[in-house]
């Protein structure tokens, strides 16, 4: 048991060391082989663990080492692996296998493969970290670990300053909600005198912490999950995050760095539990960000650009049954997101590399027959994510519309007229890629064909999930369920009654009026989005994404450039001046100080006797 969590934990850190001092020599393959490997032998072990959880054993937490005593609070490298972490742990380290391999092929015309799988080895490693972390310091450890490798992974085609600008912007917002997370920590450590998660769950049944701060702490810890899972006001950066190479966008946008604020609530559900206002306030936060960012992907004409949209609002979603108390249900769309969302991002890179770098839809078209698996894949995936019977997505969307429908018909209106919106730019993104007459360049036209295999056999596996991924919390049965009820007061599974029926019907109804849209607008009358720049009205305002990028230049970043010119004018002139003036003071005495020094042992010697004689005579005061 010790080898193999010590495999599953480090193999990631061995691969990462191997890339980043030996992969130049090794070359482009072997250091693509080797990253996979190590991710590989992380999911096998992953395996080996969650088939003994699953058998009803229990995994006792496992001790690395300690670290520090603080007063009464004493924290220690610990990972605990029971069924949430090592279900979450599954589809980490599961899709990340498969997206190193994708890579292989993807990336092996850049002359930095080897940095690239150091980077994603390293980022695995730390979402490891994070996951099987025992104690909210192990969990930052890891939460800032996959922030660092994504500013490294967004920006890893570095001669392209909008990328790292896109990476800085990632960077620097996920920082503004790491601080709310800090604040959360610190006040938890301070009243309840532990950070491990079992003995805060113990400690807060003793009300030692007043409700007021316990409403403090949650907020905070959620404020740290809205800029790590992109929810409102801190969003902005993951879409300008699509500079990064396609394989990153699959690895942070699908299954795990943007998962992690979801993975931390959940863990923290007993505190959330205690905090019914918070919990309202995720609710509505992960319901407006749903049809927010869902309403700006009906008019993306990027192809990364709105499958970045689509993860918002997904994720918005997801917040939204974490909102209502409905942990698993939050769960189980984690995980089917995590099959169709990966299969979608990594059949965009497909027709992106057919395409030779090209990402504007409107220059696509017509690909269905050049390239048939990419094609039936995306589609698969595209019907799981718009709910439609019986894949994946249709039965986890259902179970967060139906959990809303129980609770705030307002929630369900917001988050049933999200899916409506995902079920039409979803299929418009379809329509415009892979169907109608090829519009792009007779160049690109001539070299149109298939992805390789390495590309391909990622995409299959994943769309196979994104259509039988459903299975594990069908209603009835509700396996998922039952697997996490151990960790967490067990939410009500739903019965397939009338009103299931009912909603099932609606749901399914309002996605195929979605998908009738998109057919009429693209299939029958053929339109071709026109130029941003031409759009009016609300069009344009969804085109400028709301404005906000805009309303934040004006609000935060303009008055901190002012800030900084004013202090640059005027108060670092003047502390300038007054450093500068000290040290002429200074030099000036040691001017006259240098005068004294000329060298005449006559002028020593009366100095000497007169240093004694005043010496003297002082004591001399001091006796009488």
């Amino acid at each position: 048991m010790e080898t193999t969590i010590l495999l599953l934990l480090f193999a990631p850190l061995v691969g990462f060391l191997i890339n980043v001092f030996f992969g130049k020599m090794l070359g482009k393959t072997l250091s693509g082989s080797i990253g996979t490997v190590a991710v590989v032998l992380s999911f096998l072990c992953t395996l080996c663990l969650f088939s003994q959880i699953n058998a009803g054993e229990t995994i006792p937490k496992f001790h690395l080492a300690d670290w520090f005593t603080l007063g009464k609070i004493k924290v220690n490298f610990d990972f605990l692996f029971d069924q949430l972490s090592v279900l979450w742990l599954l589809f980490v380290t599961g899709i990340g296998s498969l997206i190193h391999l994708y890579s292989i092929s993807y990336m092996h015309d850049d002359e930095n493969m080897h940095k690239f799988f150091s980077y994603l080895n390293l980022f695995i490693f730390f979402m490891i970290t994070l996951v099987a972390g025992s104690n909210l310091l192990i969990m930052f450890i890891g939460w800032e670990g996959v922030g660092l490798c994504s500013y490294l992974l967004i920006g890893f085609w570095y001669k392209n300053q909008e990328y790292n600008d896109a990476a800085k912007k990632a960077f620097i917002m996920n920082r503004i909600g790491d601080l709310g997370f800090l604040i959360g920590i610190f006040v938890l450590g301070f009243y309840l005198n532990t950070l491990d998660f079992m003995e805060i769950k113990a400690a807060l049944g003793t009300n030692v912490i007043t409700p007021a701060l316990l409403s403090v702490a949650a907020l905070c810890l959620f404020i740290g999950a809205t800029g790590k899972s992109a929810q409102l006001p801190l969003y902005t950066w993951l879409p300008d995050a699509m500079a990064g190479p396609t394989p990153v966008s699959a690895l942070i946008h699908a299954a795990t760095m943007v998962t992690a604020g979801i993975f931390m609530i959940t863990r923290m559900n007993f505190l959330f539990e205690l905090t019914p206002d918070v919990k309202s306030v995720i609710a509505i936060v992960g319901a407006i960000t749903a049809i927010v960012a869902a309403a700006i992907g009906l008019v993306q004409n990027d192809i990364k650009k709105v499958l970045a949209y689509s993860t918002v609002s997904q994720l918005g979603l997801m917040f939204l049954a974490l909102g209502l108390g409905a942990y698993e249900v939050a769960v189980f769309h984690v995980i089917t997101h995590a099959f169709f969302k990966a299969c979608l991002f990594l059949g965009s890179g497909s027709v992106i590399h057919a395409l030779h770098g090209e990402q504007d839809m409107r220059n696509m078209g017509g690909l269905k027959k050049s390239m048939p698996i990419t094609f039936w894949t995306m589609m698969i995936s595209t019907l799981a994510i718009s709910g439609i019977f019986p894949f994946a997505g249709f039965w986890s969307k259902d179970e967060i519309l139906l959990t809303a429908f129980h609770h705030n018909t307002i929630l369900w209106v917001l988050g049933s007229v999200a899916s409506i919106m995902t079920a039409f730019y979803m299929f418009r993104l379809i329509f415009l890629t892979f169907f109608g007459e090829f519009r792009g360049t007779e160049e690109q036209k001539h070299h149109l064909h298939e992805s390789p295999a390495l590309i391909t056999i990622p995409l299959v596996i994943l769309a196979v999930l994104a259509t039988i991924g459903g299975v594990i919390n069908l209603p009835g049965s509700n396996w998922l369920n039952h697997y996490l009820a151990p960790l967490f007061k067990g939410h009500e599974a739903h019965h397939l009654n009338g009103t299931a029926y009912m909603l099932m019907g609606l749901a399914t109804a309002g996605a195929l009026i979605g998908i009738g849209i998109a057919y009429s607008m693209y299939i029958n009358k053929k339109q071709v989005p026109e130029a941003d720049e031409k759009a009016q009205g609300l069009h344009k305002i969804l085109a400028n994404k709301f404005y906000l990028d805009e309303l934040y230049m004006a609000i935060v970043v303009q008055p901190i450039y002012a800030l900084s010119a004013f202090c640059k004018k005027y108060v670092e002139r003047f502390v300038s001046k007054l450093v500068f003036g000290t040290a002429n003071i200074a030099y000036g005495l040691s001017l006259q100080g240098k005068r004294i020094q000329n060298g005449n042992i006559g002028v020593y010697l009366f100095a000497f006797i007169l240093g004694i004689c005043g010496f003297l005579f002082y004591l001399f005061l001091n006796r009488q």
